[in-house]
């Protein structure tokens, strides 16, 4: 694949990230500026293209490096995966732990949560990398379609866009996980066991992307553009009768934000910017993504967040635009630390 297109990849990458950071630090108790908002429940809203983004981009990425492998499954490529899938696994409690550990819990086990965003991103890695050595590409698509009709099949049959206890996902994730072990700031866990059928999709679509960006034809990008159309109108149609929503991730949510992502790349790639802003993101995406969550925490034990945000909304005035300034404060801060690497030109790879 071409140097732009790989910088283009790093740049939605980026502009992932950054949205990441921005999102989870958007905001003190009840000041959370609107737009920088996930939808309640059925809804989409601009924060909750940010992890799908980040999904479809592991896919591609995720084509990019079997390809060196010419997609041959070997014991050497079978430890790199497994290992990798277990780091991030594993950084993703490592988060948590921290959190309890500051609070004076350091034998948490009662009550840290088994699944979360770095779990489900090592999953969907996992399994996706582990299908394109394991079967050919061609039967990728269709591999996706059935999870997506399996998993309709099992909203639709089980109760799972109720917002109550006779969700299937809530009863499937309390069955295995014990409520103690759930998300603890909505009764569905947005990243639950059934709903991860979905994610997989997600990051396979993301994947076949880079398929069609490898090819060396002079129309591809009109192609993937083509693609996120297709992928934006299939999920506006399906969410009339399965609405948008992060929380059980619902295939029209799956693909249309597969079909944003799609187009934004094509986008990105056609045109000649590269803002360095989003590739020093883009370069150690999930490095700086667990430095902001670690930070966050370590800011939140020593009580340094409330001071910042107070000093904001003196000058302000207003507790919204306050909290936007907290938040855009946090990312320029992990955004100063990512400009140290790339200058040193350190890429940490996890």
């Amino acid at each position: 694949m071409k140097t732009e297109r790989l910088v283009s990849v790093d740049v939605l990458r980026g502009i992932t990230i950054a949205g990441m950071v921005l999102v989870n630090n958007s905001g003190i108790g009840k000041s959370t500026f609107y737009p920088l908002t996930h939808a309640e429940w059925n809804g989409l809203t601009p924060c909750d293209l940010v992890f799908p983004f980040f999904l479809f981009v592991m896919g591609f990425t995720t084509y990019l490096s079997m390809s060196k492998t010419d997609f041959s499954l070997s014991s050497g490529l079978a430890w790199k995966i497994m290992r990798r899938t277990l780091v991030i696994f594993f950084l993703g409690w490592l988060i948590q732990y921290v959190g309890f550990a500051l609070r004076g819990d350091f034998f948490p086990i009662d009550n840290i949560r088994y699944l979360g965003v770095l779990p489900r991103i090592a999953i969907c890695y996992c399994v996706v990398s582990f299908l394109s050595v394991l079967m050919d590409y061609r039967w990728l698509l269709p591999t996706a379609v059935l999870l997506l009709v399996a998993y309709s099949i099992i909203l639709l049959s089980g109760n799972g866009f109720n917002n109550d206890e006779s969700n299937v996902l809530f009863v499937t994730d309390r069955a295995w996980f014990g409520k103690a072990h759930l998300y603890k700031h909505s009764l569905i866990d947005p990243i639950g066991i059934i709903s991860t059928l979905s994610a997989v999709a997600h990051t396979i679509i993301g994947f076949l992307c880079a398929k069609v960006m490898q090819t060396n034809r002079p129309d591809r990008l009109t192609t993937l553009f083509v693609i996120g159309f297709l992928l934006i109108a299939t999920g506006w149609l399906v969410q009339f009768g399965m609405p948008f929503n992060k929380h059980v991730w619902s295939p029209s949510y799956a693909l249309v934000t597969c079909g944003a992502a799609a187009s934004l790349l094509a986008v990105i790639t056609y045109s000649d910017i590269r803002p360095t802003f989003f590739r020093v993101f883009g370069i150690n995406p999930l490095f700086l993504y667990v430095m902001s969550e670690v930070l966050s925490i370590v800011l939140g034990r020593l009580g340094w967040k409330a001071p910042v945000y107070d000093l904001y909304l003196d000058v302000l005035g207003n507790a919204y635009w306050a909290s936007v300034m907290w938040a855009l404060s946090y990312v320029m801060v992990l955004w100063l630390l990512g400009l140290v690497l790339w200058k040193r030109r350190i890429v940490i790879k996890i």
